[in-house]
């Protein structure tokens, strides 16, 4: 039985070296300061001098031929047909198109629940002044008018309490009816 576990130990040991010959071996550093890391070589506008990893035994291609290496066309043919100069093929830019998008989703979902926010204070703030209009033509109205206190007792306004519920009343008024 340990010799069974002592051959599949072995087994994930030869596994895992030669799988890690076949990740990404390329690392350097863009235009941006960023590290990229990747197991395609660098585009050709990045400079020898930032490419701070490669895999072993190879080395830094030239630029000319860089991008022909890089787009899989290794036969000699498309080699001899592509031109040399590069100037006229497209150049990565490094920018991950989805990876817009997706930043561009999640900022116009951001922006669209700060405005729903935005309309829910709104109307909060609407409904408030309508209670409170109603409620300071009330007070105004001269009636008498009666609450319950922390006791549950029922109590009718004084002048005095009726002043200060009415200030109040009105603060709410200049706060939310603008």
């Amino acid at each position: 039985m340990n010799a069974i576990r002592l051959i599949q130990a072995a087994l994930v040991l030869v596994a895992c070296t030669v799988s890690t010959s076949l990740l990404a071996q390329w690392q350097w550093v863009d235009k941006d300061g960023r590290k990229v890391f990747s197991d395609r070589p660098p585009p050709s506008d990045i400079p020898p001098k930032n490419i701070l990893k490669q895999p072993a035994g190879r080395t830094t291609m030239p630029a000319a031929i860089a991008p022909i290496v890089a787009d899989g066309a290794d036969q000699p043919s498309a080699a001899a047909s592509a031109p040399l100069a590069g100037a006229s093929g497209p150049k990565g830019s490094g920018v991950d198109k989805a990876l817009e998008d997706k930043k561009k989703k999640a900022a116009q979902a951001e922006l669209a629940k700060k405005r729903a926010e935005e309309e829910q204070v709104t109307k909060a703030k609407i409904e408030n002044c309508a209670r409170a209009k109603q409620a300071k033509a009330t007070y105004e109205s001269g009636i008498r008018i009666a609450r319950t206190n922390e006791k549950g007792e029922r109590e009718v306004l004084d002048e005095s309490a009726r002043a200060a519920e009415s200030k109040r009343i009105q603060a709410v008024i200049d706060s939310d009816c603008q």
